[in-house]
């Protein structure tokens, strides 16, 4: 015989540690004697990091024991975690002896703490079994936020596998409420994101400031990573807490591959941030021709007005500078041209205040337009305007700049 007390149900202990909270595992004792009591006693070799209780006692023929052993982190500023993490290469050693004559109470499956003799465990006279295999792992928030952050995808599986499901591991957060999802989409994982999504990580998780994991994959232009939450069930609306939605953080960065992969699963392009903007106003403004093509394409109302100020998206556009494509937004929505804001301003207004009176002569002035091409001679047209004007100077006589 090689050990009297059996570790179940194995030799590892998991030990759930959480920021604040008492961080603890357990594991059960069990004598393999038939007849003979056995007393046992643990020893942990780093005394400053774990305490054990019982650490002593005496366990009945056949009896089990639950021994609870809890990890004490170090004080600030010292880490929350061992290097190690989320092994840990602590020692622990399990001295076990026969203990013939021991009083345990009929009906009791171990004695009292106090009738452990420390002499049992270090008599010549007696056998002392010793058994160093107990081992703890470690699990929880801190440990998971720091292996996803880490990308170590083969840790993190071990500890979501070794967690209990009703601690619900996979919607764990680190101290900046930056959820496990969060944290793999900052770091372009997918595969990160597919196995958190695989034990159930709620995909409608908020951070901190209220940013959904498909808002954070539509504003990282993560497109595998919005295709795998979609499939999930991720929302394509915006939360209260959240300014934005998916639709638009993708127009706003320009991602259009995403913000295409938004619309074919249900984003409303024509929805309002809390702002009043909605995606064509962001791409207008980031002059994201693809992207702005794409919303319109999906139905995007292109006479749509902005909050307060009622800007439309090519009062948006005028305001910064997209002036060569201020024909597309014309054919995209009917008396667009004339449309002004809650000022009673055109977008105009806009390209003046940017110094492009030249461009107004050209685009209003047919006679400008057609001097500019060469069609009519130089001084042959009389009561010019003043916009003709400005717009001709500098032209020869054939009528070229």
């Amino acid at each position: 015989m090689d050990r009297l007390i059996r570790l179940e149900p194995s030799n590892q202990v998991v030990v759930r540690i959480e920021p604040g909270q008492r961080c603890y595992g357990s594991l059960t004792l069990r004598n393999v004697m038939y007849t003979m009591p056995v007393a046992f006693r643990i020893l942990p070799l780093n005394r400053n990091r774990y305490g054990i209780r019982p650490q002593t006692g005496i366990i009945a023929p056949l009896a089990t024991l639950t021994v609870e052993i809890t990890y004490m982190p170090p004080p600030p500023p010292a880490p929350l975690l061992p290097d190690c993490a989320p092994e840990s290469d602590d020692t622990f050693f399990l001295d076990s002896v026969v203990a013939p004559g021991a009083s345990v109470k009929e009906g009791a499956a171990f004695s009292s703490l106090d009738s452990v003799p420390v002499d049992w465990f270090t008599a010549k006279k007696k056998q002392v079994f010793s058994d160093s295999a107990l081992r703890v792992f470690l699990v929880g928030s801190a440990v998971l936020s720091r292996l996803v952050a880490e990308g170590d995808m083969e840790k993190v599986r071990q500890v979501l596998e070794s967690s209990d499901p009703e601690w619900h591991s996979a919607d764990s957060a680190d101290p900046n409420g930056q959820t496990l999802l969060h944290l793999a989409i900052s770091r372009g994982r997918a595969d990160l994101v597919q196995l958190i999504l695989e034990f159930g990580a709620d995909v409608e998780a908020r951070n901190r400031a209220g940013r959904s994991a498909l808002e954070a994959a539509s504003a990282a232009g993560e497109t595998l990573i919005a295709e795998l939450l979609l499939a999930r069930g991720a929302s394509t609306r915006p939360s209260p807490e959240s300014p934005r939605g998916p639709v638009h953080h993708a127009a706003a960065e320009g991602h259009v591959e995403v913000l295409r992969l938004l619309l074919l699963n249900g984003a409303d392009p024509n929805f309002q941030a809390a702002d009043g903007r909605t995606a064509l106003h962001l791409s207008a403004e980031g002059r994201r021709r693809d992207c702005v093509a794409a919303l319109l394409s999906a139905g995007a109302r292109a006479d749509s007005r902005c909050g307060a100020t009622g800007n439309t998206a090519l009062h948006v556009a005028a305001a910064a500078g997209t002036r060569r494509w201020r024909g597309y937004w014309w054919r995209k929505g009917a008396g667009l041209r004339e449309a002004r804001n809650s000022a009673g301003r055109r977008h105009t207004t806009w390209l003046r205040r940017r110094g492009m009176d030249v461009f107004l002569a050209f685009c209003n002035s047919a006679t400008a337009w057609r001097r500019r091409r060469g069609r009519v001679k130089a001084g042959l047209c009389r009561g010019r305007s003043r916009w003709e004007q400005r717009s001709t100077q500098g032209m020869g006589e054939d009528g070229r700049l």
